[in-house]
């Protein structure tokens, strides 16, 4: 019984916090210091205008999924290291898929994460984030910035994993989320090797794309 609650608990909060990632298109701009951007300022950022963007847009609350999809192409994109998200996810795998299956994959990925989290949204109320001290160094790769969600129920502990990439469009960008001990990347790889074991690449990308078209939204 205990087991179950935690599930449940678990759940809810990947889902509220996944909406905050992927809901975090709307109102998040990518100015000119962005490629200097700390990466605890970047979150504290991300994470406030988020939840200030879905208190105040019904229609994003209400989960809107198309409205949604076009802001998240044009807006948090440019934060996430999609390509690192989405090859984690695969696994080994991915190192044999085609070019065209890893656009696929890519693509059926982020449909799937915006559409699950979608329906978070109207879970948004009067939450706040605060960014906790960031331990680690300017001068570090990859570094873990922690955040506690706080508003109904107990304080949620919310992780982000990022990492520092190079050029003019670089900076720090997010490659997974951690909820309650329970990483988002690794819990679809543990899903994504049963399709793949059963079914190859090829039935893992029909896969996904059967459950989104089986969820689009109006």
């Amino acid at each position: 019984m205990n087991q179950t609650i935690l599930h449940r608990r678990t759940l809810g909060h990947f889902l509220l916090a996944g909406a905050l990632l992927v809901g975090g298109a709307v109102g998040l701009s990518r100015g000119a210091h962005a490629a200097d951007e700390a990466p605890d300022a970047l979150v504290k950022r991300l994470t406030t205008d988020v939840l200030e963007t879905i208190k105040s847009d019904k229609s994003i609350k209400a989960g809107e999924t198309q409205k949604i999809m076009a802001l998240v192409d044009s807006k948090i994109l440019p934060n996430l290291d999609f390509a690192r998200m989405t090859a984690s996810a695969v696994g080994p795998a991915w190192r044999q898929a085609t070019p065209e299956q890893k656009t696929r994959l890519q693509d059926e990925f982020k449909t799937l994460l915006v559409r699950t989290y979608a329906g978070a949204l109207d879970q948004v109320s009067d939450q706040t984030v605060t960014v906790k001290p960031f331990r680690g160094s300017v001068d570090d790769k990859e570094v873990l910035i922690r955040t506690e969600i706080t508003g109904r129920g107990d304080p949620v502990q919310l992780d982000y994993r990022l990492v520092k990439t190079p050029g003019a469009a670089g900076g720090w960008k997010v490659y997974n989320l951690n909820v309650l001990g329970v990483w988002l990347v690794d819990t679809y790889r543990t899903q994504f090797a049963e399709q793949i074991n059963s079914k190859g690449i090829d039935g893992l990308i029909a896969t996904l794309a059967a459950r989104n078209k089986s969820s689009v939204k109006s």
